[in-house]
């Protein structure tokens, strides 16, 4: 008969994983984003597209996004 062996706990999983990566030459960063689904992101968002859309150089700003976006996918 065999012994049930424990699971692994999370944090154990979790350093043999790091393990195995930086084995591979990788290491860890962190990076912070902005949350995009709070009232304050999607406000300011909104108050500087709206400055944008309004500037005096709104026509010269989106003809320059358009001249160096590529479509020719769609």
């Amino acid at each position: 008969m065999t012994s049930a062996s424990k699971p692994k706990s999370s944090r154990v999983k979790v350093a043999e994983h790091r393990q195995r990566l930086r084995a591979q030459g990788l290491r860890p960063i962190q990076i912070w984003v902005p949350d995009i689904r709070s009232p304050s992101f999607k406000a300011e968002a909104s108050r500087q597209s709206l400055a944008v859309a309004k500037s005096e150089q709104a026509t010269a700003d989106q003809d320059f996004i358009d001249a160096v976006s590529d479509w020719t996918d769609e």
